[in-house]
């Protein structure tokens, strides 16, 4: 007896995958590897990798370029300065496709990530993965620090998010575009844009993950704690005038 025709299969919508790198010559190659197998495992057909090096001193664009070459599924550019918004601002204007899942290069997540942030994007604008609400190998000052921070955003923005790390997080490009020009160079980008998006009514969906990071930083933590912190207070400071002034938003 033949078998009834299959039904309509889901729609698989088409990715980019946007990884910013900063001196990672070494994992390189091995970890572009493991993402193409993870994303042909889980029968992602059509995605675009977009690599954005921000100020590399070391052979990262070399060994970027090298995993591209003969392959049409890697892009890479070169920014002759650091700065790890600047790299999300280029990427994202580079993209191809509406669903961004932005990665960091080592892989510390579990890479379950990318579908499940893919599927929410369906209906969400902004997709964060949190390790304060899933699990975590960090050292107990990154631990801290993160903690703080997210204790004085909630504080000072209002804002019940729990993580607002680089990696791990998801956008519909066309619900983000409007405020690439306004986002830092560095990587007070990343709560700018979720406040930003929040105020204007974006849909934000945020999901457990679990993250292995034992890594040494390749930030100064001291110079990126002041940093983070001082960014946002300039933004709590800027939102307090908006709403001084009846603006509203940014």
């Amino acid at each position: 007896m033949p078998n009834p025709p299959a039904g309509p299969q889901p729609r698989r919508d088409p990715l980019t995958i946007l990884i910013p790198a900063y001196n990672e010559d070494l994992i390189l190659a091995a970890n572009i590897d493991r993402l193409r197998r993870h994303l042909k495992e889980r029968d992602v057909e059509t995605y675009e990798m977009i690599l954005v090096s921000n100020g590399s001193t070391d052979r990262t664009v070399e060994a970027a370029e090298a995993c591209a070459a003969g392959r049409t599924d890697l892009r890479v550019i070169a920014l002759d300065r650091r700065g790890v918004g600047r790299a999300f601002k280029e990427g994202l204007s580079c993209a191809q496709y509406d669903r961004v899942i932005c990665l960091d290069l080592d892989l510390t997540i579990d890479l379950a990530f990318i579908e499940s942030a893919a599927a929410l994007l369906a209906t969400a604008d902004i997709v964060i993965g949190s390790k304060q609400t899933g699990a975590q190998q960090r050292s107990w000052i990154r631990r801290l620090a993160s903690a703080a921070f997210i204790a004085c955003t909630r504080h000072l923005l209002g804002l019940e998010f729990t993580d607002y790390s680089i990696g791990a997080k998801a956008y519909r490009r066309s619900a983000v575009a409007p405020y690439l020009s306004a986002l830092a160079d560095g990587s007070a980008y990343v709560v700018q844009l979720i406040a930003w998006s929040h105020r204007g009514g974006a849909a934000i969906a945020e999901i457990p993950i679990w993250c292995d990071d034992r890594r040494r930083s390749k930030f100064n933590l001291l110079h990126e704690g002041l940093y983070r912190f001082g960014s946002l207070f300039l933004l709590w400071l800027q939102e307090r005038l908006c709403r001084e002034r009846g603006i509203g938003g940014r």
